[in-house]
């Protein structure tokens, strides 16, 4: 790596050891009514939001930051559709990246609980 110019060296980042979590802090919106609410969720658990079941499976976090970015594996349902309208991962920090895409409510992680 002699040949390689300082100033790009010091852009690739060390190593970045993730955390798995518990549990994950949640908050939910109805958007017809107004409603903001927020929910703590444990891995495996499941809770009821509005008309849609939040089931978590996984939340990490970066190890040197608990409280800043959480990375949550959700699967969302529509108990009235009976289907499920997100499966994947939700980013804190951007929830717009993959956000679930629901007419009513919004879901979305605020941070993984190391409690």
């Amino acid at each position: 790596m002699d040949d390689v110019p300082a100033a790009i060296l010091a852009a690739i980042p060390e190593e970045v050891r993730v955390v798995r979590s518990g549990g994950v802090l949640l908050k939910g919106l109805d958007k017809v009514s107004g409603d903001v609410i927020d929910v703590e969720l444990r891995v495996g658990e499941t809770v009821t939001v509005g008309r849609v079941e939040v089931d978590l499976g996984e939340c990490r976090y970066f190890e040197d930051n608990p409280a800043g970015e959480g990375f949550a594996w959700l699967t969302i349902r529509d108990s009235v559709r009976d289907a499920v309208v997100f499966d994947g991962w939700m980013i804190a920090s951007s929830p717009a990246l993959n956000a679930l895409d629901h007419p009513r409510y919004d879901v979305w992680v605020i941070r993984c609980t190391t409690a």
